[in-house]
């Protein structure tokens, strides 16, 4: 095998007309595209492309929509299509071998628990993951101002329902300096949230949170670590918190890595798999957002490759950008597929022996159309390619043996326990209970200044009674002093308890 903690390796595609097809590794970050319907092999192609980046000591990030990836922990297995492949390719050097992998997971079951905060993700995407409007928008966006401005940390989504509490108890002091904030708009935000945490978003937002190294690291071989996203639950309960959470960490990478020019290799190669989700009902706003971020990630030696089932789901202003394209078969069903299918050939470089638009619908199983960009950054003609086997596990692994090599990471432990430091929730809880507690102390001395007026009259009036029967105004005076603290304890107590819930709504 070649040296992998060093030299340059240029992965393997497949083979077309008795040659290789290879994706230059110092292209990677000109971004790709893997586009095909369900069942063709698209998974399969993710799979060979991340085993390829990871034995040239390049880490990878993908998610697992069915689970389908997480037997790349293990060596595949030989059986007669795949020889058969084998022998038709005639790959160098071949051997089955498990890939350096780590497992991650939201919800912390399947993989090591991956967590952002509130302040990290930010108004404009949790605006998109909520589906707000422009007005819920703009108030969530003075929510995040204000919390600033006071120096209040939204980590968790307790500290947001808080925040957003306060804001709307003190609407009319606020809106001199942000402006109008209609309590109805919040009410609206809250629920939309309480929604959100139904969906296990309360696991996501949470610390400790997720830092960026981990994800950028090599095995004691020089492989470049897959780490492997378990989204088989998430996306199917919560897509647009996927797809929110993979576009957060793309924006993460593109604030937090350096620049690096012209790398021989990326940095980092990430998978956006179901890739539809990310630009399904979103805002221009922040469709531009990903467009800036595409454009200049590369510059930081992040490559981005898009999973999907057509190249139609990807806007126009990105796809332009993608410099690999793999297309697997397409169903030719409707008049509208088969316009779809003359849309997807024209976004190829023709290829003089065949029609592209044809050769799409005839591709077989781990067949593929292929383009990828040239020493110059140029484009390839479309090519009918054979795709390449894995060397490691198709299929899921064992939840036993996902188990053991999670304990046997080099991060257990590492995210397991959260932590909820002081932070939005508890700051305004504290500022409401010393408030209460002033406003307390206030009343308890107004009315002790009431009795002791009420005592010093009764003192000085005249009556019948008899001298043995009346009261002093001393004795009055302590009666009713015990009476107001024993009343006072009361209501502090039961206003404790609800100003917790209240402020934690």
């Amino acid at each position: 095998m070649d040296d992998h903690s060093g030299k340059n390796r240029d992965i393997i595609i497949g083979a077309a007309n008795g040659r290789h097809v290879k994706q230059l590794l110092k292209m990677s970050n000109r971004h790709g595209l893997i586009a095909g319907a369900t069942g063709t092999g698209k998974t399969i192609t993710l799979q060979i492309l991340a085993e390829g980046f990871s034995q040239a000591g390049v880490p990878v990030f993908t998610s697992d929509i069915k689970g389908d990836l997480s037997g790349m922990g293990m060596a595949g297995k030989a059986n007669p299509k795949i020889t058969e492949r084998l022998n038709l390719i005639k790959l160098p050097e071949f051997e089955f071998q498990p890939a350096a992998v780590e497992y991650w997971d939201v919800f912390g079951k399947k993989g090591q628990p991956i967590r952002a905060t509130v302040s990290e993700m930010g108004p404009l995407l949790l605006a998109s993951l909520l589906e707000l409007n422009d007005t819920q928008t703009g108030i969530l966006y003075a929510c995040f101002k204000i919390a600033d401005d006071d120096g209040l940390l939204l980590l968790d989504l307790k500290d947001l329902r808080a925040m957003l509490s306060w804001v709307s108890q003190h609407a009319k002091e606020l809106r001199n300096d942000y402006g109008n904030i209609s309590s109805s708009s919040i009410g609206a935000i809250q629920r939309k949230l309480l929604v959100l945490e139904q969906q296990g978003a309360d696991k996501f937002f949470a610390e400790p949170a997720l830092e960026l190294e981990d994800l950028l690291k090599t095995d004691e071989d020089g492989f470049g670590k897959i780490n492997i996203l378990d989204a088989t639950r998430l996306s199917a309960q919560s897509p647009r918190l996927y797809a929110t959470f993979l576009l957060w960490l793309l924006s993460e990478l593109f604030e937090e890595l350096p620049e690096v020019g012209n790398a021989d290799k990326p940095k980092l190669v990430f998978f956006f798999d179901e890739a539809h989700l990310l630009f399904k009902d979103t805002p221009k706003s922040l469709v531009n957002k990903i467009e800036q971020v595409v454009r200049l990630i590369r510059s930081k030696g992040v490559g981005i490759f898009f999973i999907t089932q057509s190249p139609m789901d990807i806007p126009n202003a990105i796809l332009g950008q993608l410099g690999m394209k793999i297309q697997h078969t397409l169903r030719a069903f409707t008049p509208k597929d088969r316009k779809a299918i003359k849309l997807v050939a024209e976004t190829f470089r023709p290829n003089e022996h065949f029609s592209t638009a044809e050769m799409l619908t005839q591709l077989a199983t781990g067949e593929a159309l292929v383009s990828v960009l040239d020493n110059k950054g140029r484009p390839t003609a479309v090519e009918k390619t054979l795709i390449c086997p894995p060397q490691s596990k198709m299929g899921p692994i064992s939840a036993k043996m996902r188990k053991q090599y999670m304990l046997m990471s080099e991060l257990a432990g590492k995210y397991q326990q959260t932590i909820d430091r002081e932070s939005a929730y508890e700051i305004l809880h504290a500022r409401a209970e010393k408030k209460a507690e002033l406003a307390e102390k206030n009343a308890q001395k107004l009315e002790l200044e009431k009795q002791q007026q009420q005592e010093y009259k009764r003192a000085n009036k005249k009556t019948s009674r008899s001298s043995s029967r009346r009261q002093t105004a001393g004795e009055a005076f302590m009666k009713s002093t015990l009476r107001s603290i024993g009343s006072s304890f009361g209501r502090r107590l039961v206003r404790g308890l609800l100003g917790s819930l209240l402020s934690g709504r």
